[in-house]
């Protein structure tokens, strides 16, 4: 046979360690639309270190008793183990004259616990937000000094107990609300956004008519009748905050209504509820989530204009709003106001970061 004629056969070569190949290929791995949004929420360095310091933030306020506080948190005296900051003892069994609650600042404890074998493990700060050091020489309010760090107040009390104290009250009154809101909105923007038609009608002038109703005047009017409390403080302005929500939340709803997956959920014969609970609502929450710093940002700024204006909180709550006010009253004294403005606005801004890294996590337009 010639060169010509001999057939032409083709050698397939195989990868040298074809199954080490195999062995190092690495799954792919699916995530959820959730952890793709935390993902990028990640990414967004100033809002993820912005979250973990309100965090500490919140934290810290949260256990306000253990780093600021005028009673031990632990002492010993006369062979006794006592525990001041859960129960105060009274004078009276320490060996003093009174049966009133033991003032540990006072001159006869003070040297009672310089006594050998009497101690005491105290906070950080030895100031709550209420007490009063009535044996101090200082005129109130008096500048900082090492016994008062940021000075005290027009009635006496230690300002970084204030601080502390009253950034308890507003966070926790912003989350208390955010949530109360939240949940109100939601739940209306779900049925007029679901059901739609007259329901949506009805529902929509009715929610105009009460977003019309002057909610100054009504706080000014219970502010009158009732004793002033967070409870009602919270009732009251919950009745407003879930408005603007709820307009966000029907229009998601009525665009997720008419995709194909609720069709075919109705035609295999689940419920409306069942239907909202497990296929619409958790589509439609990314309006939800990333509002809801904003939504903190304005609890906290309207909890404090109304104790600025003598809305809010009683005179025993600390608050933040009441120190600037005692600051409007005492410019010269800047210790009052320069911190609690600071305060004020390191957490909007914290709160505001937090927010647009929300908004740009949950934009799928971004990869």
């Amino acid at each position: 046979m010639s060169a010509s004629t001999q057939p032409i056969t083709t050698a397939v070569v195989a990868p040298a360690d074809e199954s080490a190949a195999t062995s190092n290929a690495q799954p792919v791995v699916s995530l959820s639309p959730y952890q793709r949004a935390w993902a990028r929420f990640k990414r967004n360095r100033l809002g993820y270190v912005s979250l973990w310091i309100f965090v500490a933030m919140l934290v810290f306020s949260t256990g306000a008793e253990i780093f600021s506080n005028d009673k031990p948190l632990v002492a010993k005296i006369n062979g006794q183990i006592l525990f001041p900051m859960l129960s105060n003892p009274s004078e009276k069994s320490l060996g003093g004259d009174f049966v009133t609650a033991t003032d540990w600042k006072d001159p006869f404890i003070t040297e009672l616990l310089q006594k050998p074998g009497n101690w005491h493990i105290g906070a950080i700060n030895p100031h709550s937000a209420q007490s009063t050091d009535y044996f101090s020489k200082a005129v109130p309010p008096s500048p900082p000094t090492s016994e008062n760090w940021l000075g005290t107040d027009s009635n006496g009390r230690d300002m970084v107990a204030r601080l502390l104290y009253g950034f308890r009250v507003s966070i926790w009154f912003a989350v208390a609300l955010t949530i109360v809101g939240t949940f109100i909105g939601v739940a209306m923007g779900a049925i007029m956004g679901y059901f739609g038609g007259w329901t949506d009608l009805t529902m929509q002038r009715v929610v105009e008519i009460w977003g019309a109703v002057p909610e100054l005047y009504f706080l000014i009017i219970f502010a009158a009748i009732f004793e002033p409390s967070l409870a009602l403080l919270l009732i009251l302005l919950a009745l407003w905050s879930w408005i603007g929500l709820s307009d966000y939340v029907r229009a998601e709803f009525l665009r997720n209504r008419s995709l194909e997956y609720v069709k075919a959920a109705r035609a295999l014969g689940l419920s409306n509820m069942q239907i909202i609970r497990r296929h619409v609502l958790p589509n439609s929450l990314t309006p939800v989530i990333t509002f809801i710093p904003f939504r903190m940002s304005a609890a906290i700024l309207a909890l404090t204009s109304l104790d600025f204006l003598g809305l809010g909180v009683p005179a025993s709550v600390p608050s933040l709003g009441q120190l600037l006010l005692q600051g409007k009253a005492n410019l010269d004294s800047w210790w009052i106001i320069f911190p609690t403005f600071l305060l004020l606005t390191i957490t909007m801004l914290l709160l505001t970061f937090i927010g647009d890294a929300l908004r740009d996590a949950f934009d799928t337009r971004k990869s």
